[in-house]
Protein backbone atom coordinates (compact mmCIF):
# COMPACT_ATOMS: atom_id res chain seq x y z
CA UNK A 1 0.00 0.00 0.00
CA UNK A 2 1.04 3.53 -0.48
CA UNK A 3 1.97 5.17 2.41
CA UNK A 4 2.56 9.44 3.01
CA UNK A 5 3.22 10.94 6.17
CA UNK A 6 1.28 14.48 7.13
CA UNK A 7 2.43 16.81 9.34
CA UNK A 8 1.88 20.47 10.75
CA UNK A 9 3.78 23.05 12.38
CA UNK A 10 2.09 23.26 16.35
CA UNK A 11 3.26 24.13 19.38
CA UNK A 12 3.44 27.94 18.67
CA UNK A 13 0.81 29.11 20.35
CA UNK A 14 1.47 31.95 23.36
CA UNK A 15 -1.04 33.69 25.33
CA UNK A 16 -0.68 37.16 23.33
CA UNK A 17 -0.69 35.12 20.09
CA UNK A 18 -2.59 31.96 19.19
CA UNK A 19 -2.38 30.48 15.87
CA UNK A 20 -3.63 27.35 15.28
CA UNK A 21 -5.68 24.38 16.81
CA UNK A 22 -2.90 21.75 17.91
CA UNK A 23 -5.69 19.67 19.68
CA UNK A 24 -7.65 19.19 16.37
CA UNK A 25 -4.87 19.11 14.13
CA UNK A 26 -3.44 16.54 16.35
CA UNK A 27 -6.69 14.28 15.34
CA UNK A 28 -5.76 14.83 11.51
CA UNK A 29 -1.68 14.41 11.08
CA UNK A 30 0.69 11.37 11.96
CA UNK A 31 3.58 14.22 12.59
CA UNK A 32 3.62 17.24 14.64
CA UNK A 33 6.61 19.55 14.05
CA UNK A 34 6.91 21.10 17.31
CA UNK A 35 8.26 24.67 18.20
CA UNK A 36 10.94 25.26 20.51
CA UNK A 37 10.20 28.96 21.92
CA UNK A 38 12.37 31.01 19.60
CA UNK A 39 9.87 32.02 16.71
CA UNK A 40 7.02 30.51 18.91
CA UNK A 41 5.55 29.21 21.83
CA UNK A 42 5.66 28.95 25.58
CA UNK A 43 7.48 26.12 27.51
CA UNK A 44 3.74 25.48 29.14
CA UNK A 45 1.76 25.60 25.62
CA UNK A 46 4.55 23.42 24.16
CA UNK A 47 4.18 20.72 26.64
CA UNK A 48 0.64 20.90 26.56
CA UNK A 49 1.00 20.43 22.50
CA UNK A 50 3.69 17.63 23.50
CA UNK A 51 1.24 15.91 26.29
CA UNK A 52 -1.51 15.88 23.60
CA UNK A 53 0.54 14.33 20.59
CA UNK A 54 1.95 11.17 23.01
CA UNK A 55 -2.02 11.32 23.75
CA UNK A 56 -3.36 10.62 19.98
CA UNK A 57 0.49 8.53 19.04
CA UNK A 58 1.33 11.24 16.93
CA UNK A 59 5.11 11.04 15.82
CA UNK A 60 7.08 14.33 16.96
CA UNK A 61 9.76 16.68 15.85
CA UNK A 62 11.83 19.72 16.84
CA UNK A 63 10.88 22.88 14.59
CA UNK A 64 14.17 24.95 14.99
CA UNK A 65 13.87 28.18 13.97
CA UNK A 66 15.40 31.98 13.72
CA UNK A 67 15.56 33.65 17.16
CA UNK A 68 13.00 36.29 16.01
CA UNK A 69 9.49 35.94 17.61
CA UNK A 70 8.67 39.35 16.27
CA UNK A 71 8.34 37.97 12.92
CA UNK A 72 7.26 34.38 14.08
CA UNK A 73 10.63 33.32 12.12
CA UNK A 74 9.43 34.10 8.73
CA UNK A 75 12.84 36.46 8.22
CA UNK A 76 16.10 35.81 7.93
CA UNK A 77 18.34 37.07 10.07
CA UNK A 78 22.22 37.56 9.27
CA UNK A 79 24.22 35.48 11.93
CA UNK A 80 27.58 33.83 12.43
CA UNK A 81 27.89 30.31 11.99
CA UNK A 82 28.75 29.86 15.68
CA UNK A 83 25.67 31.43 17.02
CA UNK A 84 23.42 29.88 14.53
CA UNK A 85 24.54 26.73 15.44
CA UNK A 86 24.56 27.07 18.98
CA UNK A 87 20.84 28.65 18.78
CA UNK A 88 19.77 25.33 16.54
CA UNK A 89 21.10 23.04 19.26
CA UNK A 90 19.64 24.87 22.16
CA UNK A 91 16.13 24.38 20.80
CA UNK A 92 16.70 20.66 19.98
CA UNK A 93 17.80 20.39 23.47
CA UNK A 94 15.37 22.64 25.30
CA UNK A 95 12.33 20.86 23.35
CA UNK A 96 13.66 16.72 23.36
CA UNK A 97 14.09 17.72 27.52
CA UNK A 98 10.43 18.86 27.62
CA UNK A 99 9.69 15.69 25.47
CA UNK A 100 11.77 13.39 27.91
CA UNK A 101 9.45 15.17 30.64
CA UNK A 102 6.18 13.81 29.14
CA UNK A 103 7.24 10.69 28.07
CA UNK A 104 7.73 11.35 24.34
CA UNK A 105 10.51 10.01 22.36
CA UNK A 106 11.43 13.29 19.68
CA UNK A 107 12.63 11.38 16.53
CA UNK A 108 13.37 14.36 13.98
CA UNK A 109 13.90 17.76 12.88
CA UNK A 110 12.34 20.33 10.40
CA UNK A 111 13.80 23.83 10.58
CA UNK A 112 10.93 26.51 10.76
CA UNK A 113 10.42 29.65 7.84
CA UNK A 114 13.31 31.83 7.14
CA UNK A 115 15.37 29.14 8.06
CA UNK A 116 14.40 26.52 6.60
CA UNK A 117 13.94 28.54 3.58
CA UNK A 118 17.46 29.73 3.23
CA UNK A 119 19.11 26.62 4.07
CA UNK A 120 17.27 24.83 1.31
CA UNK A 121 19.23 26.90 -1.23
CA UNK A 122 22.57 27.56 1.04
CA UNK A 123 24.81 24.85 0.84
CA UNK A 124 26.80 26.47 3.83
CA UNK A 125 24.57 26.95 6.03
CA UNK A 126 22.73 23.80 5.23
CA UNK A 127 26.01 22.56 6.67
CA UNK A 128 26.06 24.47 10.15
CA UNK A 129 22.52 23.60 10.46
CA UNK A 130 22.93 19.67 10.02
CA UNK A 131 26.13 19.94 12.39
CA UNK A 132 24.20 20.98 15.17
CA UNK A 133 21.80 18.31 14.93
CA UNK A 134 24.69 16.20 14.67
CA UNK A 135 25.94 17.46 17.51
CA UNK A 136 22.91 16.51 19.36
CA UNK A 137 21.44 13.36 18.34
CA UNK A 138 22.90 11.91 14.88
CA UNK A 139 19.81 9.63 14.99
CA UNK A 140 17.41 12.23 14.45
CA UNK A 141 15.57 12.38 10.88
CA UNK A 142 16.46 15.71 9.04
CA UNK A 143 12.78 16.45 7.00
CA UNK A 144 13.41 19.05 4.54
CA UNK A 145 12.66 20.73 1.28
CA UNK A 146 11.98 17.71 -1.74
CA UNK A 147 14.36 19.08 -3.90
CA UNK A 148 16.43 21.19 -1.78
CA UNK A 149 20.12 21.37 -1.14
CA UNK A 150 19.19 21.16 2.49
CA UNK A 151 18.63 17.43 2.02
CA UNK A 152 21.45 16.61 0.10
CA UNK A 153 24.00 17.84 2.63
CA UNK A 154 22.45 16.15 5.34
CA UNK A 155 22.41 12.85 3.66
CA UNK A 156 25.60 13.48 2.68
CA UNK A 157 26.76 13.80 6.12
CA UNK A 158 24.96 10.55 7.08
CA UNK A 159 22.11 11.72 8.87
CA UNK A 160 18.48 9.42 7.60
CA UNK A 161 16.45 12.27 5.55
CA UNK A 162 12.73 12.89 4.61
CA UNK A 163 11.79 14.89 1.80
CA UNK A 164 8.68 17.30 2.15
CA UNK A 165 6.10 18.89 -0.10
CA UNK A 166 3.39 21.45 0.75
CA UNK A 167 0.01 21.29 0.66
CA UNK A 168 -0.79 24.98 1.41
CA UNK A 169 1.95 26.56 -0.55
CA UNK A 170 2.15 27.62 -4.26
CA UNK A 171 5.74 26.24 -6.17
CA UNK A 172 7.44 28.05 -8.45
CA UNK A 173 8.65 26.12 -11.87
CA UNK A 174 11.88 25.15 -10.28
CA UNK A 175 10.36 23.79 -7.17
CA UNK A 176 11.24 26.54 -4.96
CA UNK A 177 7.91 27.29 -2.56
CA UNK A 178 6.17 30.71 -4.08
CA UNK A 179 7.88 33.87 -1.53
CA UNK A 180 5.30 34.52 1.10
CA UNK A 181 5.21 38.32 -0.25
CA UNK A 182 3.50 37.32 -2.97
CA UNK A 183 0.10 36.76 -4.09
CA UNK A 184 -1.11 33.15 -4.54
CA UNK A 185 1.60 32.03 -2.16
CA UNK A 186 -0.58 30.28 0.22
CA UNK A 187 -3.36 28.25 -0.73
CA UNK A 188 -6.87 27.98 1.34
CA UNK A 189 -9.43 25.81 -1.01
CA UNK A 190 -9.92 22.23 0.48
CA UNK A 191 -10.81 20.89 -2.86
CA UNK A 192 -7.65 22.02 -4.32
CA UNK A 193 -5.15 21.46 -1.95
CA UNK A 194 -6.66 18.10 -1.29
CA UNK A 195 -6.31 17.38 -5.29
CA UNK A 196 -3.15 18.68 -5.57
CA UNK A 197 -1.75 16.54 -2.70
CA UNK A 198 -3.33 13.42 -4.77
CA UNK A 199 -1.87 14.09 -8.12
CA UNK A 200 1.56 14.54 -5.39
CA UNK A 201 1.41 11.00 -3.99
CA UNK A 202 0.25 9.15 -7.28
CA UNK A 203 2.11 11.15 -9.49
CA UNK A 204 4.59 12.76 -8.00
CA UNK A 205 3.65 15.87 -9.71
CA UNK A 206 2.58 19.39 -8.64
CA UNK A 207 1.07 22.49 -10.73
CA UNK A 208 3.79 25.48 -10.34
CA UNK A 209 2.50 28.89 -9.88
CA UNK A 210 2.69 29.26 -13.72
CA UNK A 211 0.65 26.43 -14.46
CA UNK A 212 3.50 23.81 -15.65
CA UNK A 213 4.07 20.68 -13.83
CA UNK A 214 6.88 19.87 -11.75
CA UNK A 215 8.23 16.61 -10.40
CA UNK A 216 8.36 15.97 -6.57
CA UNK A 217 9.18 13.33 -4.66
CA UNK A 218 8.10 13.39 -1.23
CA UNK A 219 7.73 11.62 2.01
CA UNK A 220 5.74 13.62 4.01
CA UNK A 221 3.17 16.39 3.13
CA UNK A 222 2.94 19.67 5.64
CA UNK A 223 -0.21 21.87 6.33
CA UNK A 224 0.84 24.68 8.31
CA UNK A 225 -1.48 24.85 11.46
CA UNK A 226 -1.32 28.76 11.23
CA UNK A 227 -2.54 28.76 7.78
CA UNK A 228 -6.43 29.95 7.52
CA UNK A 229 -8.55 27.04 7.43
CA UNK A 230 -5.37 24.77 8.19
CA UNK A 231 -7.89 22.31 9.97
CA UNK A 232 -9.97 21.71 6.78
CA UNK A 233 -7.59 21.80 4.42
CA UNK A 234 -5.76 18.82 6.47
CA UNK A 235 -9.10 17.24 6.86
CA UNK A 236 -9.51 16.79 3.46
CA UNK A 237 -6.17 15.95 2.16
CA UNK A 238 -6.45 13.14 4.78
CA UNK A 239 -9.71 12.23 3.77
CA UNK A 240 -9.11 11.87 -0.25
CA UNK A 241 -5.57 9.79 0.01
CA UNK A 242 -7.37 7.46 2.45
CA UNK A 243 -9.92 7.21 -0.17
CA UNK A 244 -7.22 6.63 -3.18
CA UNK A 245 -6.15 4.07 -0.81
CA UNK A 246 -3.34 5.81 0.20
CA UNK A 247 -2.37 5.20 4.10
CA UNK A 248 -1.19 8.21 6.31
CA UNK A 249 1.22 7.07 8.32
CA UNK A 250 5.01 8.92 9.79
CA UNK A 251 7.59 8.60 7.82
CA UNK A 252 9.97 7.61 11.42
CA UNK A 253 7.33 4.57 11.39
CA UNK A 254 7.64 3.56 7.80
Amino acid sequence: MTSIDLNSDLGENTADRPVSDDATMLNVVSSANVAAGFHAGSPAGIRQTLIAARDRGVVVGVHPGYNDYENFGRVALDIDDATLQAEVEYQLGALMGLAASVGVRVAYVKPHGALYNTIARDEHLAQVVTDAIKAVDPTLVFLGLAGGVSVEVAERSGLTVAREAFADRAYEPDGDLVSRKKPGAVLHDPDVVAERMLSLVHEQTITAIDGSRIRIQADSICVHGDSAGAIQMASAVRARLTAAGVEIASFVQR
